[in-house]
C-alpha cells in the first residue's frame, strides 16, 4: 500500500511514525516532509498551496491513501480535489473545514445548534469594532476570523490592547485576508481542554482528552503560539465529563454540519474551557492538534491507518480505540524569538542520544537535513515526548531528554505538566 502524508511539522512526524508501524504500508511519501520524516519514507518538495499539483502527483504515482496534516490545504479544498479524481483522502471537505477556516461560521453553527460558547460580535471594519470595544468591559478576546497559524487570538485586559489588536487586523493588515473579519468574544475563565474525535459524519469515537500550553512563557505569560507543550490524559477530565462533551458539543456539531449540507468526515478537534457556569467551546480545528497529536499517538495501541480508512469509507461504527496505560507529556523546543522573528539553519545536536531513552520520542517539526546534519528550519523546532506510569515520571523523563538536545537559541517552557502533577497528588 502506498500512503502519502501532507505536511512538515511535529504533528506530521508523529503521524508518520505511528502509521509506519502498519506492515501494509510498503511505500510512504511525505510532502514536503522534514528532517525526521525523511528517515521514515521519501520526501517530495511540492508547494502545499498548490493542491492541484499535489493531486496530480498522487494520481500519477498511484497513491492509495492520503492523509492531510495541516489546516491550510484542507480549508483550500484539497480533499474535494482528491475525491473528484477518485482518490481516497483523510480529512474534511472544504465546506466542512470552514469550522476552522472561519470563526464566524463556527460561531453561527454553535449558536444555531445551541452548543455552549461565549458571547461574540462580528465586525468587518475598524470603526464599528472600535466603538463596540469602547462600550464593553474588559477583559475581552479579539480574534482574526481566518487562519493565522495560532497567532490571530489576542486576550485583552485593557481597552488599548483590544483596540491595538483591531488595528493589527484592519489597518496594519498583519493577518492578510484572515483578519478582514474580526470576532470580539467574551473572555472566559477556567481550565482549557482539547478533545479530538474521529467521525465519519454519523458515528463518533473520542480520543483521550489533552491539555496544551499556548503562551510562550512559563505561567501562561506572553503572546499566543501554536503550542509550547501538552499532556494527556487530563486528570480532572473523567468519563462523565467526556460523555457530557460528546452530548452537548460534539454530537450537535456533527449533526449540525450534516443539516447544513456539509457532512463532516475526519478528525474534529474541539478546544473547550471548563467555566464555573459549565463547559463552553473556544474553537474548532479541522485536523489533528499540534502538539496534542504528539502526546496522543504514543499512548494509542490501535492501528491508526485502519481507523482512518474507516472514517473515510463510513464504517467507523465497527472500530474501537485501545490505549496504553500511563500518560504522556511533550515539550516544544523553540527557536529564540519565536513567535516573533527567529534564525534558522542552526545545527541541532543530541537528538539521537535523547531518542535512545526508554519511552521517549523526539518528533521533528521545524527542521531540515543538510549534508547529513539536522538544522533548525522553523519557530517550533522539536517535540520531546515521554510516556510514564504517572505525570511526574513522564515529566522528569521529558525534561531529561530535552536537556540532551542542544542548538543555539534553544528555548522551552519549564512548567509543562506541572498542573497535572499537582492535580494528581504528585505520584510517580
Amino acid at each position: 500500500m502506498k500512503v502519502l502524508l501532507i505536511g512538515s511539522g511535529g504533528r506530521e512526524h508523529a503521524l508518520m511514525w505511528k502509521l509506519s508501524k502498519n506492515p501494509k504500508i510498503k511505500d510512504f511519501i511525505s510532502i514536503p516532509g522534514n528532517g525526521g520524516m525523511d528517515g521514515l519514507g521519501k520526501s517530495v518538495s511540492l508547494d502545499l498551496s498548490n493542491i492541484f499539483e499535489i493531486a496530480d502527483f498522487a494520481q500519477s504515482n498511484d497513491v492509495d491513501f492520503t492523509i492531510v496534516g495541516p489546516e491550510v490545504p484542507l480549508v483550500e479544498g484539497i480533499v474535494d480535489c482528491f475525491t473528484e479524481r477518485g482518490l481516497l483522502a483523510f480529512g474534511p471537505s472544504r465546506e466542512a473545514a470552514r469550522l476552522e477556516g472561519s470563526k464566524s461560521f463556527a460561531k453561527m453553527i454553535m449558536e444555531k445548534y445551541r452548543i455552549p460558547t461565549g458571547k461574540a460580535a462580528t465586525f468587518t471594519s475598524y470603526e464599528p469594532a472600535k466603538r463596540y470595544i469602547e462600550s464593553i468591559s474588559m477583559p475581552t478576546v479579539v480574534k482574526a476570523d481566518g487562519l493565522a497559524a495560532g497567532k490571530g487570538v489576542t486576550v485583552c485586559f485593557e481597552k488599548s490592547e483590544a483596540i491595538n489588536a483591531l488595528r493589527e487586523c484592519f489597518i496594519d493588515n498583519r493577518f492578510g485576508k484572515a483578519g478582514e473579519t474580526v470576532i470580539v468574544e467574551e473572555y472566559l475563565e477556567g481550565e482549557e481542554v482539547s478533545l479530538l474525535v474521529f467521525t465519519d459524519g454519523k458515528d463518533i469515537i473520542p480520543l483521550h482528552a489533552a491539555q496544551d500550553y499556548k503562551r510562550i512563557f512559563d505561567g501562561d505569560k506572553g503572546p499566543n503560539t501554536g503550542g509550547m507543550g501538552c499532556y494527556s490524559p487530563v486528570p480532572f477530565v473523567n468519563e462523565s465529563l467526556i460523555q457530557e462533551i460528546l452530548e452537548k458539543v460534539i454530537e450537535p456539531t456533527v449533526f449540525g454540519m450534516q443539516k447544513e449540507g456539509c457532512k463532516y468526515r475526519g478528525i474534529l478537534y474541539t478546544g473547550l474551557i471548563l467555566t464555573e457556569k459549565g463547559l463552553k467551546v473556544l474553537e474548532y480545528n479541522c485536523r489533528f492538534g499540534d502538539p496534542e497529536t504528539q502526546v496522543l499517538l504514543p499512548l494509542m495501541k490501535s492501528d491508526l491507518l485502519e481507523i482512518m480508512r474507516a472514517t473515510v469509507d463510513g464504517s467507523l461504527k465497527n472500530q474501537r480505540l485501545e490505549w496504553e496505560k500511563g500518560c504522556c507529556i511533550t515539550l516544544v523546543l523553540a527557536s529564540k524569538g519565536y513567535p516573533g522573528k527567529y534564525q534558522t539553519g542552526i545545527e541541532i545536536s543530541g537528538i539521537e542520544e535523547a531518542s535512545k531513552m526508554d519511552d521517549v520520542f523526539v518528533f521533528q517539526a521545524g527542521t531540515k537535513l543538510s549534508d547529513g546534519k539536522v538544522l533548525t528550519n522553523g519557530g517550533r523546532v522539536l517535540n520531546v515526548s515521554a510516556v510514564g506510569t504517572g505525570y511526574k515520571q513522564a515529566r522528569e523523563k521529558a525534561y531529561q531528554a530535552a536537556a540532551k538536545i542542544d542548538f543555539k537559541g534553544k528555548y522551552n517552557r519549564t512548567d509543562i505538566g506541572l498542573k497535572a502533577v499537582k492535580f494528581s497528588g504528585g505520584e510517580n
